[in-house]
């Protein structure tokens, strides 16, 4: 189903990018999964099947004309775009009387913004083809709150209503629009609060990483970036024609509660 299909990932050189990315790249007939990529790439780390062309871009996320022109630059270059996914994303915490205002507006910029002038670029090539699949990765804070993250709750709550209204408006054209709200997935973005947590209570990182999972994630266990990359895929396959404009949670129970 997804044989000659041009893909971009943003955000892809670790983590739930670079699962998406392989889980894309390991579909035997995808044939080409760009990524976006700011810093320098080993090339051990971001192999990708022999079957599948990978290209690399320095796209700065937190331009508008940079978002842009990655999409123009994609339909320039190979004729088409098939799937964009929407993953580009940074965090910082703190209580919102001490939130400064320019982490707020980077957040808002990378985790918000992007996914909208993407959309924005993409969708008329879509339409056009008459086939297209938008996967916008939210988060289980896109559904609910937690303190001291009043940035990154906002940018994924937005990003899962800008998915309900792309989900309209392309309803019916062969183009579809969906948000994957992950819970807890072991990243370095997670690494790094597991490490917090076992400095702040003086406990060790597997004390701390059960205690992050029991707060939150009633499975215990994290969710995996080849697990999101396999929703991904499914998103993308004739099985999910008719899903669009709707949220789905891979977050262990989490927003079940």
């Amino acid at each position: 189903m997804l044989k000659g299909k041009i893909a971009i990932v943003t955000g892809s050189t670790s983590g739930i990018g670079l699962g998406i990315a392989r889980e894309l790249g390991r579909r035997p007939r995808v044939e080409r999964v760009r990524r976006r990529e700011r810093d320098r790439i080993d090339p051990q780390r971001h192999r990708t099947p022999t079957s599948v062309r990978a290209i690399h871009d320095g796209a700065d996320m937190s331009k508008a004309d940079a978002v842009r022109g990655l999409i123009a630059a994609t339909v320039e270059k190979f004729g088409r775009l098939d799937i964009l996914v929407n993953n580009a994303g940074i965090q910082f915490t703190a209580p919102i009387d001490e939130f400064p205002a320019a982490k707020w507006n980077a957040i808002l910029e990378i985790n918000l913004s992007a996914a909208f002038h993407g959309i924005a670029a993409a969708v008329p090539q879509m339409k056009k083809q008459r086939w297209g699949r938008i996967v916008n990765i939210a988060s289980a804070h896109g559904l609910v709150a937690s303190t001291h993250k009043a940035a990154y709750v906002a940018a994924k709550h937005g990003l899962v209503g800008l998915t309900k209204v792309a989900g309209l408006e392309t309803a019916g054209s062969g183009v579809t629009c969906n948000a994957v709200c992950p819970g807890w997935v072991r990243t370095p973005l997670v690494e790094k609060q597991i490490s917090d947590i076992a400095a702040q209570r003086s406990i060790s990182q597997k004390e701390a990483m059960k205690e992050l999972l029991a707060e939150k994630q009633p499975s215990s266990d994290f969710v995996s970036p080849a697990q999101l990359g396999g929703t991904v895929a499914f998103l993308c396959s004739a099985a999910a024609d008719q899903i669009t404009g709707t949220a789905i949670s891979v977050d262990g129970g989490w927003t079940a509660q």
